[in-house]
């Protein structure tokens, strides 16, 4: 590694990377709710094919950078799907139902907070859907933390990269960041970080120990 570009920070995503995968836990809701799954994943495909100059119109986007409420989203997501047995799906509460069955990932918290103990600073970056995060489990475990929804800024725009490394202190080449979602490895690398695209915990630490020189197991 060149002396021009010690690596410092770790930032972390939290849905499927500090979680289980987003497709088993989605999975998992549209089978509770009764939901053809790919009923809903055409749905958000619509939505995210908006084009950006329309951006405001993309109820994902303006949910991720807290521009509407939860409730007014949860009643446009629920009028664009249809249970298997053709009843309308409940609004309230969709959220909620859909975030149940993410699973927390031990090993992935465990090795944030190796990381830590190594002197390394740590933040969480993540959009959010307005869902609850386990806040009460991560403490010693982050510097800080920098969710969508409470900054304006939703990844992979540039700004919410740039800020997450300025609240640690560090330029964006000193920072390494962590995501399941290759849209979101790229924005973190458009901006000068070093991005590790997340597929399971082995080839993570693996890769995060050779960035960063350090026994993280």
């Amino acid at each position: 590694m060149s002396d021009d570009k010690v690596l410092r920070g770790l930032l972390v995503d939290w849905g499927g990377v500090l979680t289980s995968g987003l497709e088993d836990a989605l999975g998992r809701w549209a089978e509770g709710d009764n939901l053809d799954f790919e009923a809903y994943f055409q749905a958000v495909v619509d939505w995210l094919a908006v084009n950006p100059a329309e951006a405001e119109l993309n109820p994902i986007h303006a949910l991720e950078r807290g521009q509407i409420a939860v409730p007014d989203f949860e009643r446009k997501l629920a009028a664009q799907l249809v249970r298997r047995d053709g009843t309308p799906l409940p609004a309230e509460g969709l959220i909620e139902r859909m975030f149940a069955h993410f699973e927390h990932q031990p090993q992935m918290s465990a090795l944030v907070r190796r990381a830590r103990g190594h002197g390394l600073k740590t933040a969480l970056l993540s959009n959010s859907w307005g869902n609850t995060y386990p806040r009460d489990t991560w403490d010693g475990m982050f510097d800080d933390i920098v969710i969508s929804g409470e900054v304006g800024l939703r990844k992979p725009e540039p700004e919410i990269f740039l800020l997450a490394a300025e609240r640690l202190g560090l330029a964006p080449a000193e920072c390494v960041f962590v995501d399941d979602l290759e849209l979101n490895v790229d924005g973190a690398r458009a901006v000068g970080m070093t991005a590790v695209h997340h597929t399971s915990y082995d080839e993570t630490r693996r890769e995060l120990q050779s960035l960063f020189g350090v026994d993280l197991t």
